[in-house]
Parts: C-alpha cells; sequence; structure tokens
C-alpha cells in the first residue's frame, strides 16, 4: 500500500468568555464544541459530515489542567457517537499539541489511522469561579475519582526535594527569568534596553490578540508598550524581569480541534480542496528537566534543534517560511527562536505570533499551541503564506516541538517522516558539574539570577545560579542578606558576571554579592 498524504481538513476553537457560575461549561463540553466545530469547518454538507465523523478512528487529546477526568478521550469517543480504535491522553507540556499532530499525521501516512482527531481544552476561568462561589465540584461537571479542592496552578505544583525544591525555585515564573537576564547579559543589553524589547515585543503581540477573535482579550484594547513595561501595583513585578503582563495568563475558557485525513478519502467525501491544508513534518526533543543541569542560560538546544530539525524533515529552509507562530509564555521564548532563525525579534515584516501569545490570547493551558494550528490552517487557507511553523514549548524551556504546514504536499512527492528525526533528550552537550551543597566557604560568579517580588512591590527572595571560582562547578543558592537582595533586585546595571561569596548554612547555599566586582565566566 503506498503512503497517504495527510492533510487537515477542519478547524475548530471555541471560547466560553462568561465566568458565571451559572455558564460554567467543563473542557469535555468545549472540547466536544470545537470538535463539531471543525466538522462543520470542512464545508461537507450535512450526510458527507455524518459520514466523516463516523469515520473517525483516533483521538489524542492533550491533557488538561483543569480537570482530572478518569478518561478524556473515552468520554470524547463517546460524546461523538464513535468507536475510535485509537485513544490517547498526553502528559502535560506546551508541547504537545504539535507533537500529537505530528504523530497523527504520521499513522494516517502509513494508513493506521483513516480520521484523527487532535484536540484539547480548558476552563479554569469558569473553575476558578466556582471555587470563589464554594462550589466544587461545579454543579454538572463530570464525575471523577480523584478530587479537586482548589484550581491548578503552574505556580502551585510541589516543587519536589530536589535541589531547586531546597532554594524554593523550579516553578515556571522563577526559571524563564533566568533565561532571560542571562540572554540579555549575552548580548551585551542593558538591562532597561532589555525591558524595552520586552514591553515592545509584548505590545506587538497584544496587538495581534485584539483582532484575533478566540482571545481572550478579544474586544478589548490592546495593552500598549508602557502599560505593559510599566511595574505598578496591578501589574506588578512577579519575577525580575517580568512584570504580570509579561507570564502568561490562565485563566480562560478555550478549546480547540483538529481534524486530519488523507487526501483521498478527502476525494472520497468531496470535501473542497480550498479547506484542505498538508501536513509537511515535524520534530521535538527535549533538555534536562532540571533546570541546573542546562548547558548554559543564553540558549536552548532543545529549541534550536528543533527548528532546525522540523524544517529539514519537512524540505524547507527557514527562508521558505512565511507565517511563524512561537509559544510565548514569557518573552524568552519567542526572542530565542527568532534570534536563532535570525528574525527580527520586534519590528518584523514576517508575524512571528499568529494568536498574541499566552498573556494577551490566554495560556490555555498546554493546549495553546493547538490554537497556533488551527489559526496556521485558516491564514494559509486565506492565502496569506505557502508555508507556515509552529513551535510548541513546554516544562520549563524544557520540551519542543514544531510542526510545519503548507498549502502544497510534500515537496517531490516524498511520504510523510516516517519517524521523529530527533532522540527524546539533548545529551550530547556538556553540561557544568553541580554542587547541590557547596563546601565551606568559597568564591563565586553570578551565571544567571533572578529575584521573586511580594505583592506590594518588594523584594522577597534572590535566585541565583552561580559558578564556584576554585573548580568552575555549578550551584543554586538564595541571598545570604538584605544588601545582596537588595542589589540584585535593583534592575540599575548587570548583575552577571559579579561575584561574591557562597556557604551552606546547612539546609541552603546562601550567596554574599561583594561590591562592584567583576569575575569569569
Amino acid at each position: 500500500m503506498s503512503p497517504q498524504i495527510p492533510i487537515v481538513v477542519g478547524v475548530g476553537d471555541f471560547v466560553n468568555r462568561s465566568t458565571s457560575v451559572a455558564d460554567a461549561q467543563e473542557p469535555l463540553t468545549l472540547i466536544l464544541n470545537s470538535i463539531n466545530i471543525a466538522l462543520d469547518d470542512t464545508g461537507l454538507p450535512q450526510d458527507k459530515k455524518q459520514q466523516l465523523q463516523a469515520a473517525i478512528d483516533s483521538i489524542d487529546v492533550v491533557r488538561t489542567w483543569t480537570w482530572p477526568y478518569d478518561d478524556l478521550p473515552g468520554e470524547i469517543s463517546r460524546g461523538l457517537g464513535v468507536d475510535a480504535r485509537h485513544k490517547f491522553y498526553s502528559d502535560h507540556g506546551g508541547n504537545k499539541p504539535a507533537k500529537l499532530f505530528d504523530q497523527a499525521a504520521r499513522r494516517i501516512s502509513n494508513g493506521q489511522t483513516k480520521v484523527a482527531v487532535v484536540t484539547g481544552g480548558e476552563a479554569l476561568a469558569s473553575l476558578t469561579a466556582c471555587a470563589v462561589a464554594k462550589k466544587l465540584p461545579p454543579p454538572g461537571w463530570t464525575r471523577t475519582k480523584e478530587r479537586v479542592d482548589t484550581p491548578f496552578t503552574p505556580t502551585g505544583r510541589d516543587l519536589g526535594k530536589d535541589i531547586g525544591a531546597v532554594h524554593s525555585i523550579g516553578a515556571p515564573i522563577h526559571v524563564y527569568p533566568l533565561f532571560e537576564n542571562s540572554f540579555r547579559a549575552h548580548r551585551g543589553q542593558s538591562i532597561p534596553e532589555n525591558h524595552d524589547e520586552s514591553s515592545q515585543l509584548y505590545a506587538e503581540f497584544a496587538k495581534v490578540a485584539e483582532n484575533q477573535p478566540y482571545a481572550w482579550n478579544y474586544g478589548k484594547p490592546a495593552a500598549t508598550k508602557e502599560v505593559i513595561g510599566t511595574v505598578t501595583k496591578r501589574n506588578r513585578m512577579i519575577c525580575f524581569p517580568y512584570p504580570l503582563l509579561m507570564n502568561a495568563f490562565n485563566t480562560i475558557n478555550l478549546a480547540g480541534a483538529c481534524i486530519l485525513t488523507s487526501t483521498d478519502y478527502a476525494e472520497e467525501l468531496g470535501i473542497p480542496k480550498t479547506q484542505w491544508i498538508y501536513a509537511l513534518g515535524g520534530a521535538g526533543t527535549q533538555d534536562s528537566s532540571n533546570f541546573w543541569e542546562r548547558p548554559n542560560f543564553f540558549t536552548s538546544p532543545s529549541i534550536e534543534r528543533s527548528i532546525d530539525a522540523g524544517l529539514q524533515v519537512s524540505g524547507l529552509t527557514k527562508e521558505d517560511i512565511d507565517l511563524f507562530d512561537f509559544y510565548s509564555c514569557f518573552p524568552i521564548v519567542p526572542k530565542m527562536a527568532a534570534s536563532h532563525l535570525n528574525l527580527p525579534i520586534t519590528h518584523g515584516n514576517k508575524p512571528i505570533t499568529l494568536l498574541g501569545g499566552l498573556t494577551s490570547f490566554g495560556g490555555a493551558g498546554n493546549n495553546y499551541s493547538m490554537h497556533a494550528i488551527t489559526e496556521m490552517t485558516r491564514q494559509l487557507r486565506k492565502g496569506k503564506g505557502r508555508y507556515g511553523l509552529i513551535l510548541a514549548n513546554g516544562g520549563v524551556m524544557t520540551y519542543q516541538h514544531v510542526l510545519c504546514l503548507s498549502t502544497t504536499r510534500r515537496r517531490g512527492g516524498l511520504p510523510y517522516p516516517d519517524s521523529d528525526p530527533l532522540p527524546e533528550f539533548v545529551t550530547d552537550i556538556p553540561v557544568p558539574k553541580v554542587d547541590g551543597k557547596v563546601e565551606g566557604e568559597q568564591d563565586a560568579v553570578i551565571e544567571t539570577y533572578t529575584v521573586e517580588f511580594n505583592r506590594d512591590n518588594t523584594p522577597l527572595r534572590a535566585y541565583i545560579v552561580g559558578r564556584l571560582k576554585s573548580t568552575d562547578h555549578r550551584f543554586i543558592a538564595n541571598h545570604a542578606d538584605d544588601e545582596t537582595l537588595k542589589q540584585l533586585s535593583s534592575g540599575t546595571d548587570e548583575k552577571i558576571g559579579r561575584t561574591g561569596r557562597v556557604r551552606n548554612d546547612g539546609k541552603r547555599n546562601l550567596f554574599t554579592l561583594k561590591k562592584g566586582t567583576l569575575g569569569k565566566l
């Protein structure tokens, strides 16, 4: 049997903007609505649309943060009135929409799947409203074995007992700023220049979301560069250098779905070719889940390799791509992706978001990039470009998956790639040895850092990643004294490369900054 050609034939997004308890719809309901919209999107008459729905034999679901379903793919299958042979519920991760799509396209190519649904959804805004009203579980939601007492939040997860947890660091709000600060210093930017760049980038993203009908902020004026960049009581500093409006906003009700099939079956059903968008290929890998075991904090090997391999396996070069959507929980992710591709970070000719980012569009849990796939499909259909690339990021700059879509089939009539070209992990780049507990008191240099702030914009705690001068081993530390915390939180001059002393107090490493001294990294 010759390989089939996988295409997207229907996409759907559904948003429930109400935050009243009476309107609280669970993720399952939102997901089924998005799938029905995707079925309508095929342009088929009712009888053929029912035939397509009955042929669904694959359902992949991005794990939802909102509700601990016992069997969400099974619930979706029953809701559609089908008995899908392949049903899969992913692990957590913002890379999963692109990865599941890539795998579904591969199964269609090799004849394992006839019609695939890839979907996901969140209802954290509704769940939060119900929690505030003390109505948990929300009335009418699917009953589950696991009890939910409070809405999920990425910052509320148990950090465990590793060396990050010992120093109270490990949540996304802590780790992404480590990369932003290191990226700034590596590029020779001043702190004001870097902050201005981030503010401009997210202002451009906000303008995209302003005109994106599925964005949580749709219909509201876009936040300006000045509003995004100015720290106020409302736009408080979370972890330096990111105020609230540079952090993902997760309290939304959004679902998205894609329907894939082969060109042969699409022709048999009579799906108009104007609805066809070709899946060209994908690639993904991941860096260490322990952020302290990364080669450095100014590059992301997993981003770079996923982009390069995603292009290569799709038969494309970076110059071929007309439309990009880079995951953007924090500014550093699109910055690193754009930098790797030699694209301007701001004021670019090619879009690097189609949605408007996780702050303005809404951080749809793990499912943000599903909406990037649906919007990429719509824009390619409209002739906005010929080739599109989506970068889906998860964890703490940990795992990536890149997906390429097009208005035309793969060059040379080649079949869809039969495997992911990358290994699961990046393992071939040296990583500094890490000293979990520093011996004695030693001279050290700051490799990167961030400061977490209280709700009143006063500094709470510093997180330092540094190197011991004697061995070049890496360590994690907190601030040892108020003066060090004050200096690190000032934002006036570059602290990366500054020297100090580090010691362990029996529980954690503590760092004291020396005045005005630079070391070597």
